[in-house]
């Protein structure tokens, strides 16, 4: 994933699983509070049900695309040197581990869900989701690529937003009826998403901060200087998307209060704002 395209890629993924979570949460909070309960994943409505597996297919399709550009075409399908794994390509092996774990997650909830081999409620599921981002969170916090410097302070921060996803998931199978967990799942794989395309643009794209540079694969500052200016744009990189997310979730709470509320929802505001006025 050291590259544009290596974090643009499972960016996307995240991103697109994200921002549908919280609008699934979002609307299915405000259509019926009381019988409100987290769900690891959201079918899609529409087209007689066609749809209905679509995040799941998103995460299995797209983690197995993602698993096979890193096994196969990264490493030229030289997986052994001198009887050993190819030490120059450690960290795309690594990358694999990680994304064959979405993969997994993504076939087991599909087996739930559509066969009778494997039911799970959904507080297992909730688990089985934690475990693949626990496996991602421990790939970046032990990662065979030592990250230094700017990248070293850039993937920190990923570290960070991944913990919260395990945290969120493993929290949702322990409160199966919070829609504050919920909500917060989704933000924090929103934000990973998000994050892998700022570190993208950032240390692969155009976004470079002045005095830093990348040169043979590795990111470089002139001064000590540089390179805390470049730490104080990434603690402000990550406020704006943050900021930007939680804009996001109180608008699209309000526009599906407005259009999907339960009349119960609608009732208490139309009560509220009378009391308001007097």
């Amino acid at each position: 994933m050291g590259s544009f395209i290596g974090h643009v890629l499972p960016g996307t993924l995240f991103l697109l699983v994200g921002v549908w979570h919280i609008w699934s949460a979002v609307v299915r909070h405000v259509s019926n509070p009381k019988s409100f309960r987290v769900r690891v994943w959201n079918p899609v409505p529409g087209f007689d049900g066609k749809l209905k597996y679509m995040e799941l297919y998103v995460i299995v399709i797209g983690a197995f695309i993602d698993m096979c550009i890193e096994l196969f075409y990264s490493t030229h399908l030289k997986f052994f040197v001198n009887g050993v794994l190819n030490p120059h390509h450690m960290n795309d092996f690594e990358h694999s581990g990680m994304l064959l774990m979405f993969v997994i997650f993504g076939v087991v909830t599909l087996l739930s869900e559509k066969t009778r081999f494997l039911p799970l409620p959904e507080e297992s599921l909730c688990f089985i989701a934690a475990t693949a981002f626990c496996g991602e969170y421990l790939l970046f916090n032990f990662h065979s690529t030592t990250h230094k410097g700017l990248e070293g302070y850039y993937h920190l921060l990923l570290v960070l937003l991944i913990a919260l996803c395990v945290l969120s998931c493993a929290a949702g199978g322990i409160f199966p009826t919070s829609f504050p967990i919920d909500l917060s799942s989704g933000i924090a794989i929103t934000l990973q998403g998000l994050w892998f395309y700022q570190t993208a643009f950032t240390l692969y794209g155009p976004m470079m901060p002045d005095g830093c540079r990348l040169k043979e694969n590795m990111v470089s500052c002139h001064s000590t200087d540089s390179e805390v200016r470049g730490e104080f744009l990434a603690n402000f990189q990550l406020f704006a998307l943050v900021f930007g997310v939680l804009a996001g979730v109180a608008g699209s709470y309000i526009f599906a209060a407005s259009r999907y509320g339960h009349s119960e929802f609608r009732s208490l505001h139309i009560v509220q704002d009378a009391l308001d006025r007097d």
